[in-house]
């Protein structure tokens, strides 16, 4: 059965708002480690820990509430929100030790 036209002007239509989609989710993403990298650094000077599970926890409980809004599926929301709390735990970290390091080489001197 070959597919009509029309269905596949519909759906070279819906795969290039898709792309789109996925364009904003890339620079909304860059946005938000923009961010984070500046509380990791801010964290780093003030000698915080890279994470802090309470907030964790109310963002992830925050994150669940508006995909429910949004008709998404929460626990698919969450799994998102732990990856990318992972990597910006991660981010910090690393920033936590090049902090160290430098001030190392900074008593060094």
């Amino acid at each position: 059965m070959k597919a009509s036209e029309q269905a596949m002007t519909e759906l070279r239509s819906i795969r290039d708002t898709i792309d789109n989609l996925d364009a904003v989710l890339v620079g909304v993403l860059a946005e938000r480690f923009k961010a984070t990298q500046r509380v990791g650094e801010l964290k780093a000077l003030n000698d915080l820990p890279a994470g802090d599970p309470e907030r964790e926890k109310l963002q992830i409980e925050r994150l669940r509430r508006l995909a429910s809004e949004a008709q998404l599926d929460p626990e698919f929301a969450e799994k998102i929100l732990n990856f990318i709390i992972s990597e910006v735990i991660q981010r910090h970290e690393r920033i936590a030790e090049e902090h160290r390091a430098d001030e190392q080489r900074a008593d060094e001197r």
